[in-house]
């Protein structure tokens, strides 16, 4: 009888990524799968009191899924924002707006989570190029940090220290096409080699939305014994045109138009990194991890500008089992450094900030019996900002905050199928760069946001089937948002100002199913709950924007004739309130389903997918932002084709 996705999960092998991440091992139940979760000892789904849900190689196929967009919309309750500049993942109920600054993005480790109010860039990330996606909703400032407020999204790459090779090319509706290889092989003994190397370019949906996205990738590793090493340099560039928003009569009339015939950013990424692990002892475990990275944009929008960011990362990490007589755990012990020059320049701006995060952290993972294990630890942060912009701080200012996260948690195992959570933990993140530039006069640095999470939930996995609950409350104060109403700063060119808002409450739940009704039919469904609301201030018991209250997924794969697999499924999306309407003045945008179809045929290295996003044409905004003088439209894509082809070699 074939396991179902969750089991698949919870078996799958997640390949090699930095030091900073646990590494991956082989088994058939939820004990020994490498999740989210720094550690060499304490790294399986069972061991880390959370909701983790591991989208393995296998589902990515089966999915026939062409962007992360696609692959994650309604996953582990992940609602989807776009303006169509590039997708921004929400967890655990925050608005299309912040979003972006609230769910921590890594690919293979590396933090993509820019330092200004821009949303991570993953448009250079080829589906072809993932081997697994890890997310794990819900607070995780004790082992992340700043923005690990709703959860973590890790998108692990595809590499491998064997001898490999690998050809992806697709076409698609709108002129889409793209393409990727990827190889890796053994230099000599203990060193091997990966390089990867894409592009990806589309019209889009909308006029005047034209992306070139291209990217290389090489990496190389040295094993040994008691030691391990890594190099890597990657490069991004990414060429985007804005169509910019539509009003509400436009959007209507004709949702492909564009407003904006000018408007575009060029970005290019170079980055560096370097890992290191060394064992010190049968009980002691060593890790390093170092990246440089280099940002520069440049585009137009209400004027032309500039944008670079150089950003320097440190991640060390010691470790140390722990043998009980009940059980193994470990101690970690932790420090992070982030710095991070940020240069704006346009025809309204001229802004410069360094900003520094400096922290501490440790994390206990103790057996109290063969079935239950105690999970406690705590974080310490420090941000230091040097900001000058010539309209707010003409002269400069030194901010200086600090924040903290502490945890504790229990896993209980019920059996070797079965697992029962429950975990405390507070979560904070600092104000961005955009975000301190610009705030009422009588407000000199903005406080951090500071939240306090609590969640249970149990996992099941049978034989033909797989059960996941997860319940939980997130309540947060000084949430750092935009209010339109504030004061301007002296000298600001628009109303409003960042804040430092009124508290907010989350109460949500999810659900996940699956089954096997054959060995070759497979059934699921899973189902978000969220309620999200204004707990203080003018805005008292209104709901928060942009959050769906209901929202989901049915799906079913069929396998036949040994080559061929079917995928389809039904994505639904509840009504919420416009982004921005916190007053909760207009009226509640209409739910809408999303029909989504693949076919693919497999023959030994061979892979071939037909993908259609969006079946039925259904017209929806994948983002609306609310404005006393009439609301911005972003229109979602309409139906989609994808062809896509894969070789192995």
């Amino acid at each position: 009888m074939n396991k179902s996705y969750l089991a698949i999960a919870v078996a799958s092998l997640l390949s090699y990524t930095s030091f900073s991440q646990a590494q991956s091992v082989s088994s058939d139940d939820m004990d020994t799968v490498v999740v989210l979760g720094k550690s060499e000892n304490v790294n399986s789904i069972s061991d880390i009191p959370a909701n983790i849900v591991v989208i393995d190689q296998d589902e990515i196929k089966a999915s026939g899924a062409t962007s992360l967009s696609s692959l994650l919309r309604s996953r582990a309750g992940i609602q989807v924002s776009d303006t169509n500049s590039g997708p921004v993942f929400s967890l655990r109920g925050f608005t299309g707006e912040q979003a972006a600054h609230n769910t921590l993005i890594l690919v293979d480790g590396r933090k993509l989570n820019k330092p200004d109010l821009s949303a991570p860039q993953l448009s250079s990330i080829l589906i072809s190029q993932i081997e697994t996606v890890e997310i794990l909703s819900g607070s995780a400032g004790v082992l992340y940090g700043d923005q690990a407020v709703g959860g973590v999204i890790n998108i692990i790459t595809k590499r491998s220290t064997k001898p490999h090779g690998e050809v992806t090319a697709s076409v698609g509706s709108y002129d889409s096409y793209a393409g990727s290889v990827n190889v890796s092989n053994r230099i000599i003994d203990n060193w091997s080699f990966s390089l990867t190397a894409s592009q990806n370019n589309s019209g889009n949906y909308r006029d005047h939305n034209d992306r070139e996205t291209g990217s290389l990738l090489g990496r190389v590793d040295f094993v040994q014994d008691d030691k391990e090493f890594y190099t890597e340099a990657s490069y991004y560039d990414n060429d985007l045109q804005y169509p910019s928003s539509l009003t509400k009569t436009q959007y209507e009339a004709d949702p492909k138009q564009s407003t904006s015939t000018t408007d575009y950013t060029h970005e290019i990424t170079s980055a560096l990194r370097f890992g290191y692990k060394q064992n010190l002892s049968p009980d002691w475990l060593a890790k390093g991890d170092i990246s440089l990275a280099d940002t520069s944009s440049r585009g137009y929008k209400w004027g032309s500008f500039t944008k670079d960011n150089n950003e320097v990362e440190v991640l060390l990490n010691l470790e140390r089992e722990l043998s009980t007589p009940v059980g193994k755990g470990n101690v970690l012990f932790g420090v992070d450094y982030n710095r991070s020059d940020f240069d704006y320049l346009s025809s309204s701006y001229n802004r410069e900030n360094i900003q520094q995060v400096s922290s501490l952290y440790t994390q206990v993972n103790y057996p109290l019996s063969n079935t239950i294990t105690m999970i406690t630890g705590g974080r310490y942060s420090k941000a230091e900002d040097e900001i000058k912009d010539a309209s707010t701080y003409s002269t400069g200012a030194s901010l200086s905050e600090d924040a903290t996260a502490v945890e504790l948690g229990a896993n209980y195992k019920l059996s070797t199928n079965t697992r029962l959570y429950l975990r405390g933990e507070t979560n904070f993140r600092f104000a961005k760069v955009d975000e301190q530039a610009y705030t009422s006069p009588d407000v000199v640095g903005l406080k951090p946001q500071r939240g306090t999470s609590i969640e249970t939930g149990l996992d099941h996995i049978g034989n033909d089937y797989s059960v996941r609950l997860d319940a939980y409350n997130l309540k947060l104060k000084d949430e750092i948002v935009f209010d339109s109403t504030a004061e301007k700063p002296v000298g600001g060119l628009f109303n409003g100002a960042n804040v430092n808002a009124d508290e907010s409450e989350r109460y949500g739940l999810s659900v996940y199913v699956d089954k096997y009704l054959t060995s070759d039919l497979l059934v699921g469904t899973e189902y978000s709950y969220i309620d999200a609301e204004y707990t203080k201030g003018s805005n008292k018991d209104k709901e928060l924007p942009w959050v769906a209250k209901h929202s989901g997924r049915g799906f079913t794969t069929y396998q036949f004739m040994n080559s061929w697999e079917v995928f389809a499924e039904a994505v639904y999306v509840g009504e919420r309130y416009e982004n921005s309407d916190s007053a909760n003045v207009n009226d509640k945008l209409e739910a809408y389903w999303l029909g989504n179809l693949a076919i693919s045929y497999s023959q030994q290295e061979f892979l071939a997918t037909l993908r259609v996003d969006n079946m039925f044409d259904e017209k929806y905004a994948q983002n609306v932002t609310y404005s006393a003088w009439g609301s911005s439209y972003y229109p979602g894509n309409g139906r989609e084709f994808k062809l896509t082809a894969t070789y192995q070699f």
